[in-house]
């Protein structure tokens, strides 16, 4: 029997493995309301950092991409029901989330910080934000870092599906602060005439614990051979100059950190 039952696993990894092997189409999943990263266009078409990155990396493995838009919240269990082959979007790479899923190499890295309306007398510290109300992204490491940090402080910590709906509710003065990556915050509000009188705050908010090691590709743990590929064509269009020309067209700094 146990003979039996070793041959049957070489077989499903042999299978897995020739499956990765073979693959022409990559099924991208993604949530496609975090600009400059995902989002659409007004014509509805999936545009971003990670749409381009995507393609750069179906192209070096000759494949051809096919995004599937899922909200955040069920962006994992999506995975592991098969409806996609990989999560590419601004997914950080987390020992909590290594239990359910693998990572490719990381493939960018920025901070959180917080964000505030101009003069509002918040300073970042747990005693100005005791009793705020601060948004968060449910399910990201953002709400991980605010309920730690903040929530168990006094703060009350508010979860939103989409970027879009939190900076609404701080515009609207329902909310008190966020707590967002930087890059998604500056270019989804701050650099926009709605966001005129909210500020970000200097400090970076740091918790390698919570923040992890930066941002990856999440696949199921059983295909390693996909994730192998993957990992040989980021390293690929990082050497060949290909990552860096899709990060210039989006960012005015090293988006890839250390």
């Amino acid at each position: 029997m146990k003979f039996k039952h070793l041959i049957a696993i070489i077989g499903l990894s042999f299978a897995a493995s020739a499956h990765a092997a073979d693959m022409k189409e990559l099924r991208v999943g993604m949530d496609p309301t975090y600009e400059p990263f995902e989002y659409k266009a007004p014509d509805g078409k999936l545009i971003g950092f990670e749409v381009d990155l995507a393609n750069a990396l179906c192209a070096e493995m000759k494949m051809h991409c096919v995004f599937v838009p899922s909200a955040w919240d069920g962006i994992i269990p999506s995975l592991m029901a098969k409806k996609y082959d990989v999560i590419l979007s601004s997914m950080s790479i987390t020992d909590e989330r290594k239990k359910a899923v693998a990572f490719t190499d990381h493939y960018y890295k920025t901070p959180a910080r917080i964000v505030i309306k101009r003069g509002s007398g918040i300073d970042g510290s747990v005693a100005s934000l005791k009793g705020k109300k601060i948004g968060v992204i449910k399910g990201s490491t953002q709400e991980t870092y605010a309920n730690k940090i903040y929530g168990s402080a006094g703060a009350t910590v508010i979860g939103y599906d989409t970027t879009q709906d939190s900076y609404l509710d701080l515009t609207s003065g329902r909310l008190d602060a966020l707590v967002a990556d930087i890059v998604e915050v500056r270019s989804g509000l701050l650099n926009k005439p709605t966001g005129k009188d909210y500020q970000m705050l200097d400090k970076d908010l740091v918790d390698p614990q919570v923040f992890g090691a930066g941002v990856g590709g999440a696949l199921r743990k059983q295909d390693t051979q996909l994730r192998d590929q993957l990992n040989l064509a980021i390293k690929a269009i990082r050497a060949n100059g290909t990552y860096q020309k899709i990060a210039d067209k989006y960012f005015d700094f090293d988006i890839y950190g250390k």
